[in-house]
């Protein structure tokens, strides 16, 4: 009941935010939705034990698909969407077989070198995906009613309870399946791959599953981001922005399946609250950096590990109890 009344509490909350923020407020908010899908799925493919360069490449997968799905099929946009993941995915199928046949640093060199390759694939053709300029003029959501509520997708508002929704359905799928056979297979494919390779696990199987589910939510919220902004270029998509998904990663912490978020929205109020305010956005990339190097050095699992000493020692110790009835 405790929990119920927590969630309930919780949902609230996220539906009475954006109310309480200004016009530019409310659309970072928006990107923050959608980053949270980013860096969660992310996170997956790191349960294999392996790292990307590339992942923010393959939100760009999922965005140029949905974009040309809607402008030169004339598909539905929501349709479009769910078709941007699924492309995504399929690209991670394929680029797995030369990718997996490396691992570790390889597989990070790779997976950059890969990713490079599909922006300057980008770049070079005009036709159908906009050469640098990238795509405009992308369809937005269709507008619809619900009786007591009209969404208006060009307002952030609207598109923040869209973008909520589809995130809250993909982290639910996300931590199902993390808690599924094929999740705790993934962590085993990780810590004992020798013994789950022993026991008859096929490694490059599962980790090529993470990979391709990965890349699908991560597809997913290429297209959310780009039926919002309606453009879209190779820029949007760069190593810069990678590292910021790996800095939101490593200083929230991979351990839990909250701790990615926890760096997501610790670093983005840091960035749009903070930094903003103080004149040094600029500086973005230096900060991460610092936060990025200080964060292993003196906090190596990250914030889930403060958030996990705070809960431990507010929890009530059962031993003491025991030894009192004693």
């Amino acid at each position: 009941m405790r929990n119920f009344l927590i969630i309930i509490a919780s949902a609230a909350a996220l539906l009475a935010l954006p109310h309480g923020l200004s016009f530019s407020q409310q659309e970072i908010l928006v990107f923050l939705t959608i980053n949270i899908l980013l860096v969660s799925s992310y996170r997956l493919l790191t349960l294999t034990g392996e790292w990307s360069l590339g992942h923010v490449v393959i939100m760009g997968v999922g965005a140029y698909s949905s974009a040309l799905f809607t402008k030169e099929l004339g598909s539905y946009v929501p349709v479009s969407i769910l078709l941007g993941g699924i492309t995504a995915a399929l690209l991670a199928v394929l680029l797995s077989f030369p990718l997996f046949r490396m691992k570790g640093f390889y597989f990070l060199i790779g997976s950059f070198a890969a990713g490079e390759i599909i922006r300057l694939l980008w770049k070079r053709f005009r036709d159908p995906f906009g050469g640098a300029k990238g795509i405009k003029g992308i369809d937005p959501m269709p507008d619809f009613s619900i009786g007591i509520y009209d969404f208006d997708f060009f307002e952030p508002v609207s598109y923040y309870y869209l973008s909520g929704a589809v995130v809250a359905v993909c982290l639910w799928i996300l931590w199902r399946i993390e808690r599924s056979p094929v999740g705790l297979t993934f962590h085993a494919v990780h810590w004992q791959d020798k013994l789950a390779e022993a026991s008859g696990v096929n490694l490059r199987a599962y980790r090529t599953l993470a990979f391709a589910i990965a890349s699908g939510f991560a597809g997913i919220s290429g297209a959310l981001l780009a039926h919002y902004v309606g453009t879209i270029n190779p820029n949007s998509f760069d190593v810069e922005v990678m590292v910021f998904v790996l800095t939101w990663a490593i200083v929230g912490g991979t351990s839990t399946f909250y701790g990615p978020i926890l760096g997501c929205v610790v670093l983005t109020i840091l960035n749009e609250i903070v930094l903003r305010e103080m004149g040094f956005e600029q500086m973005r990339p230096l900060i991460y950096g610092a936060i990025m190097i200080l964060s292993i050095l003196f906090m190596p699992k990250g914030l889930e590990s403060v958030v996990q000493r705070i809960f431990n020692r507010n929890q009530p110790d059962h031993n003491e109890g025991q030894e009192a009835k004693v």
